[in-house]
């Protein structure tokens, strides 16, 4: 773990949250306060709860938007235009920057802080570069080997639900939603139990440097953990060089196709996938919980037709996605949606509001788990990011609510539910829920000191 020291602010820290953030939160809360939608959607707290009116006013401005700082969609074509298109890159994770702002942010950025918006992060590399680190991890995440983790993910569910025992009232997301895919994505990585609680902690706040126009205090409270991370990080590669296992960072460290990667890129790779593997899939359980606590018909139905799971799954995906908005940068001069787009412009692309398009999806504000094309969301991306873990977190997500809703039927959320207060990734801080059939009944504590 690193000393104290090394969690001290420094000046190079400043100058860096300055640039990735700083500057853009000036800009964005001037636009906000002067009515723009895109703007508003990155610092108005209001519309955590709820951003698709918000996304529905976008679309009605039309296909492509632009507010001075960036474009932006919601438009479903566009968005799969541009997630698959070559004329767009990721920007090196600052793409609304321009181009001299962006190599500053690079020379003085602390490698200790590296976030997954920093190159070398997967997220913000394209190809070459990105096919190479893509292949070195995607052995884990076949068809054949997400196919052979039910067992696993079945195993830890009913593991989790039965250390609960009777308890009425829990916090979904503290005691389920969060421990299951931690647990998975720990044994993909060769994590040791005893340490997954730290990770679990760090990552919550590291997941926040996503999103745009920080606060100082933010940025620090996440890049203190970062420097955790990337501490511990450094003791779990030497842990397994020198005694490795079946896991997929001891493949990684032993494959002569990794012999020439970084300190930085091997973190990049490993804390990128223990980060992927978990804030998708605690967001979708939670978001699917609450609606189908607010679709009790539905939830009924999957009961009485368990096969239908799968489906209901990609419309939670499609309705409330976990992670709500994308960026890309054209890296030529170009053309998406009947708009020009000059080299170098970012596009937000919404992906929460591409999957509410009525030029795709009938009545598209409305939940409904037995809808026919629910899979021809955006929610996992598209393209050379498709998401990897993205066949994992389905299989998760269906085993955990599954199973969940077998052993407790009646399961209702009660008290006063808390959102995450990220913009990009969209879930529940705390889900409290009842397992008996009257509620009413049940005493509502606050939960979330519990386990």
């Amino acid at each position: 773990m690193p000393s104290p020291s090394t969690l001290l602010s420094t000046p190079q820290s400043f100058v860096a949250w300055s640039i990735a953030h700083g500057l853009q939160r000036r800009f964005l809360h001037r636009a906000a306060a002067k009515g723009d939608v895109m703007a508003g959607l990155a610092t108005d707290s209001a519309l955590y709860d709820d951003p698709y009116p918000s996304y529905e006013q976008l679309r009605a401005q039309g296909r492509v938007v632009r507010n001075g700082l960036v474009a932006g969609t919601v438009d479903h074509a566009v968005a799969n235009a541009i997630l698959r298109s070559d004329d767009f890159g990721t920007g090196a994770g600052q793409g609304e920057l321009p181009a001299p702002l962006r190599r500053l942010h690079q020379l003085v950025r602390d490698t200790d802080t590296l976030s997954p918006v920093d190159p070398p992060s997967m997220l913000v590399v394209d190809p070459p570069v990105h096919t190479h680190y893509r292949r070195l991890v995607s052995r884990a995440f076949t068809a054949r080997k997400v196919g052979r983790m039910a067992d696993r993910v079945d195993s830890v569910a009913t593991r989790l639900l039965d250390d609960l025992g009777r308890e009425p009232t829990f916090d979904l997301v503290g005691r389920y939603a969060a421990q299951l895919p931690v647990a998975v994505i720990a044994d993909i990585l060769g994590v040791p139990e005893h340490e997954r609680g730290p990770l679990l902690e760090w990552g919550n706040l590291a997941a926040t440097t996503l999103d745009p126009g920080l606060s100082w205090g933010q940025y620090r409270a996440a890049e203190v953990a970062l420097r955790q991370m990337h501490a511990w990080f450094d003791h779990h590669l030497d842990r397994l060089r020198r005694d490795p296992g079946s896991d997929l960072l001891s493949q990684v460290v032993q494959d002569p196709e990794a012999a020439d990667l970084s300190r930085d890129e091997l973190h990049a790779i490993g804390l990128l996938v223990l980060g992927a593997g978990f804030e998708t899939t605690v967001n979708l359980i939670g978001n699917a919980v609450a609606l189908l606590d607010a679709h009790p018909d539905q939830r009924r139905w999957l009961q009485d037709n368990p096969d239908g799971w799968g489906n209901a799954v990609e419309e939670v995906l499609r309705h409330d996605a976990p992670v709500q908005l994308t960026m890309r940068a054209a890296s030529c001069d170009t053309e998406v949606g009947g708009e020009r787009i000059a080299e170098g412009e970012a596009v937000l692309v919404y992906l929460g509001g591409a999957n509410r398009d009525p030029a795709v999806f009938d009545d598209p504000a409305t939940f409904d788990v037995r809808r026919t094309n629910a899979a021809e969301h955006v929610a996992s991306s598209a393209g050379v990011h498709f998401c990897l873990g993205a066949s994992l977190a389905r299989l998760e997500a269906t085993v955990a609510l599954r199973t969940l809703f077998d052993r407790y039927p009646d399961l209702r959320v009660v008290g006063r539910p808390e959102r995450r207060t990220t913009r990009v990734l969209r879930g529940w801080e705390y889900l409290p829920v009842s397992t008996v059939a009257d509620a009413s009944s049940v005493p509502r504590p606050d939960l979330r000191s519990v386990g």
